[in-house]
């Protein structure tokens, strides 16, 4: 049995980390751009891991059908040659987490703001109460 000198397998790594990166979905799927949902009283927060943003033209924020949506793309400024690199581990690239909110929320004074990696999102709850138990008559 040949022994694979420990260069190639570095390679060998990164070519399969490479196949199994974004376009596939499954970085996306495991652990990149966490996010926490929570309620007040009024309001319901999101706070979302998305490391590396530049500047607000990176980042969408959408809210349709009680789904909130962040989009955007990450680009790293300093580009490093490919076989320079030894390790690549930070997300480059297009993103998008959708997940459902626990109430109803306006879309009318959503506040959103970016500070140390950490995109925090805080949308007023719809006024009122939006369920309503309906009796059923036995006859």
């Amino acid at each position: 049995m040949k022994l694979v000198p420990f260069e190639q397998l570095d390679q060998w790594k990164r070519g399969l980390d490479k196949f199994f990166d974004f376009p596939f979905g499954f970085s996306q799927e495991f652990g990149s751009h966490r996010i926490d949902v929570y309620e007040t009283d009024k309001e319901v927060h999101a706070s979302v891991e998305i490391p590396g943003l530049e500047k607000k033209e990176d980042v969408q924020i959408d809210i349709n059908e009680n789904v909130l949506t962040v989009s955007g793309s990450i680009n790293r400024t300093n580009a490093v040659k490919e076989d320079q690199i030894h390790r690549s581990e930070r997300f480059i690239g297009r993103f998008q987490r959708s997940v459902p909110l626990p109430t109803r929320v306006s879309t009318e004074g959503v506040r959103a703001s970016y500070k140390n990696g950490i995109l925090e999102i805080v949308m007023p709850k719809i006024k009122g109460e939006t369920k309503q138990r309906i009796e059923v008559e036995f006859h």
